[in-house]
């Protein structure tokens, strides 16, 4: 079992592959999103969750989704289908870093993919290159709540604490009109949503090949999450557009 099927078992009970409830992914696309007729892009989609939920709630909408893993564009797919979106939706299996295209996009998103780019600033100055006239992106990533120990830095990565990271946005040329840091209950709840739905898939497949990895593989993600990064590490989704556009 590699890391993209492990990732997809434990996506099954919380699709949106970021610390985010419903209601919290709802509100940021009624911000993000700039009309009906809009043209969308998600580098990084994963299983298309993000997009799938604008096109069932835009009838007008049109998407593409960028990703390298074909089991979730496969997921992306069947669900668009089920969804009868299909029609609106285009699926790309591209490194997020390299994909062009030969329009740009009213609405970019890259929730929880920012190191496909190297960061939330390289990955901000990659959208830019996608952006409509007068369009938006919605950026999501992760920053330090609190000063983490060096093991949380060597896990998850030089973070910034809230108010840099947006001092960094700003310096960038991109103006906040929008955003939601996530809840301790948010973030609480996707890591015992990701360990326990994996740990159920194993129980429920005792005879399964892969059954005592994925015991290992969540018994190993709940033991970082609780020991190393729970106590300092936040998330924070942006809605910006341009400064100077």
């Amino acid at each position: 079992m590699d890391r993209q099927q492990i990732s997809r078992i434990a996506h099954a009970d919380h699709p949106i592959a970021a610390p985010l409830d419903d209601d919290s992914v709802r509100r940021l696309l009624d911000r993000a999103v700039p009309g009906d007729g809009a043209r969308v892009l998600d580098l990084g989609c994963g299983g298309g969750e993000w997009l799938l939920r604008a096109l069932a709630a835009h009838p007008r909408l049109t998407a593409e989704g960028v990703d390298l893993s074909d089991s979730a564009l496969d997921h992306a797919r069947a669900a668009a289908v089920r969804l009868g979106v299909a029609d609106r939706l285009t699926l790309h299996r591209q490194d997020a870093a390299r994909f062009a295209a030969p329009h740009r996009f009213d609405l970019v998103l890259c929730v929880g993919s920012t190191h496909a780019f190297g960061g939330l600033s390289a990955t901000l100055a990659a959208v830019r290159e996608h952006l409509a006239p007068g369009g938006r992106v919605l950026v999501g990533d992760g920053f330090w709540e609190r000063d983490p120990s060096p093991e949380a830095v060597e896990m998850l990565g030089d973070l910034a604490d809230l108010p840099t990271t947006l001092g960094q946005v700003t310096a960038g040329g991109w103006t906040p009109v929008g955003g939601h840091t996530s809840t301790r209950r948010e973030l609480d709840a996707y890591e015992w949503s990701w360990t326990g739905t994996l740990a159920g898939w194993a129980l429920d497949h005792p005879a399964h090949p892969d059954r005592t990895q994925a015991l290992r593989a969540a018994d190993a993600h709940r033991d970082e999450w609780l020991r190393t990064y729970r106590d300092s590490f936040g998330f924070l989704c942006l809605v910006l557009r341009p400064t100077d556009a």
